[in-house]
């Protein structure tokens, strides 16, 4: 099964800082929405795992900024799953203008129930992003 799936994002004006570049939170708002994308495209839907009790959480998040893009830009985000353990998913990430490398980036995703407790990466989590050799 193919772990990477990328979409399009047109950047708004609200999503720019005063100098017109889009602000750096926003990139991590860009990796959420191409994650929840992958998943649905895989078959699953957050809403119904969440409705189960579960959460996926962000635990860590690295970001690296190598040029601006600006208003208006058309931008590519993909996402990859790199590995899943019992524990936790990783998953690393790409924007980019056309071929020009924007940001790159890596999270770290954990399940918790609705008290906060660490759970394991169920199946119905696990299957539609489901990588070969993942422990």
């Amino acid at each position: 099964m193919n772990s990477e799936h990328t979409i399009e994002l047109r950047v708004r004006y609200d999503e720019c800082d005063p100098m017109g570049f889009v602000h750096h939170a926003n990139y991590m708002k860009y990796f959420e929405i191409a994650r929840t994308d992958l998943y649905r495209a895989r078959g699953g839907s957050y809403r119904d795992f969440e409705a189960s009790g579960l959460f996926v959480v962000v635990a860590k998040i690295e970001c690296r900024y190598q040029m601006p893009a600006r208003y208006d830009d058309l931008l590519t985000v993909s996402v990859k799953v790199d590995q899943i353990t019992e524990a936790k998913i990783l998953q690393s990430y790409l924007v980019q203008r056309g071929e020009q490398r924007i940001v790159s980036g890596a999270v770290t995703l954990a399940v918790i129930d609705r008290e906060g407790k660490l759970q394991r990466i169920p199946d119905s989590l696990r299957n539609p992003l489901e990588i070969p050799g993942s422990l």
